[in-house]
């Protein structure tokens, strides 16, 4: 049972906060809630020791600073901070190297893929969905909850979670 919420927990809270991203431009509070609150529980039936938990919790608040800092100006959206924390918790701080050149590229992927959609004509099966008007506009913002989940998602494998699954 451990290791299927191990497997599942973070992977699936990535991939649902990008899709809401996608689909709303907004990212529920209860995702990063949910990361933040499930952490700990996991880690000590897991076998995680002290300083390791306090790793990932040092982890988890620099990509909270990192987060606001990208906040203020406008340049970060708070679900997209709040989220980026939560996963710094599950990756930990040997990661985040890792995962933030992740991030890094797959934004400026999904930035130049908008810039080039946003400046064709919307295809005419999608003029009556919300979402891609939405995506479509010049002045919507960028779901930048995706790129935060495929840098998870390519980084997670390499963490201590999987360490710890294989004894």
């Amino acid at each position: 049972m451990i290791e299927v919420a191990v497997l599942t927990i973070l992977p699936a809270a990535a991939a649902f906060a990008a899709a809401m991203d996608l689909f709303t431009l907004k990212i529920p509070n209860s995702i990063s809630v949910l990361l933040a609150l499930a952490f700990l529980p996991l880690a000590l039936l897991v076998g995680l020791d002290a300083w390791t938990i306090a790793n990932h919790l040092a982890a988890g608040v620099l990509m909270l600073v990192l987060g606001v800092v990208l906040f203020i100006p406008g340049w970060f959206g708070g679900g997209d901070g709040k989220l980026m924390a939560a996963i710094g918790l599950w990756i930990g701080a040997d990661n985040l190297l890792g995962y933030m050149l992740y991030v890094a590229l797959a934004g400026g992927l999904m930035g130049f893929a908008l810039c080039c959609v946003r400046g064709a004509p919307l295809p005419r099966a999608l003029l009556s969905e919300v979402w891609a008007l939405r995506l479509h506009r010049h002045d919507a913002g960028i779901p930048y909850g995706a790129a935060l989940a495929a840098g998870a998602l390519l980084v997670y494998p390499h963490t201590v979670w999987f360490t710890a699954l294989a004894g």
